[in-house]
């Protein structure tokens, strides 16, 4: 493993039935980059996601994390260690404000019971960071908007703030820009790329030239294995890879 290396696979392989979904996979994430896994439908993206946050547990191989070993953790496990996956924490609650979503967030952080009984004035402690996180993803207008009412864009925004509130220092997104809008792509992608100035996220993603703008490195997977990796121009000029592509599949 790189010294540099924030999150690490080794052999990474699961196996059903005699299928393996994710074949060998062996994965350095660097940190303080964005890296995107990338590939054709059915190449095991979402699967090797699953792996690498403990909802599902591999036939073989090894994940490390900072060095230590979470092969065999549970996802809450590694999620207080630092590595969260968007939809793992942040769950929207349809009848409460964007407002009141973060703090909810914010209330599990630091351990707190969810008791939407207490008093105000408690409930209002988290206000001010929980008003700054919406700022960070450009939802201020929307503090009293209920979070079922939001935008599905404005929504997705509202999921990176709640997981941002548990202070990840690596991010797991899968598939952050799916279901929108050219205008919502836009936004989401600067987002992106501004909650990433201090901390490492690793991303599926499906947009190929959001995935050429944002990233720092690229893992291409085809058939469960690792078929290139590099840089946008390096995996873009790869014969394997545009031949993967073509096969009436797309990323």
């Amino acid at each position: 493993m790189r010294a540099e290396a924030i999150l690490a696979t080794r052999d990474l392989t699961i196996e059903f039935k005699g299928f393996k979904a994710v074949d060998g996979v062996s994965l350095n994430v660097e940190e303080g980059t964005i890296h995107a896994l990338i590939g054709p439908n059915g190449a095991g993206k979402t699967t090797c996601f699953n792996l690498l946050t403990k909802f599902l547990t591999p036939t073989r191989g090894a994940i490390t994390y900072k060095g230590k070993d979470i092969t065999s953790m549970k996802p809450a496990e590694i999620a207080r260690l630092g590595v969260v996956r968007s939809f793992q924490i942040s769950a929207v609650f349809p009848q409460f404000t964007a407002l009141e979503n973060v703090r909810i967030a914010l209330q599990r952080r630091r351990g707190d019971s969810f008791d939407f009984w207490r008093s105000e004035s408690l409930l209002r402690r988290y206000d001010r960071e929980a008003r700054g996180l919406l700022e960070a993803v450009g939802l201020s207008e929307y503090e009293k908007t209920r979070a079922g009412a939001l935008p599905y864009g404005r929504k997705r925004a509202l999921e990176i703030a709640t997981t941002l509130a548990l202070d990840p220092s690596m991010l797991l997104l899968d598939e952050p820009l799916a279901g929108m809008g050219h205008e919502d792509v836009d936004r989401m992608a600067e987002l992106i790329r501004r909650v990433s100035a201090n901390r490492t996220i690793l991303m599926v993603e499906h947009n190929l030239s959001v995935v050429a703008s944002l990233s720092d490195r690229i893992t291409v997977l085809a058939r469960g294995k690792v078929l290139a990796e590099g840089d946008y121009k390096t995996i873009s000029g790869d014969a394997r890879v545009v031949e993967a592509y073509m096969g009436g599949m797309h990323a």
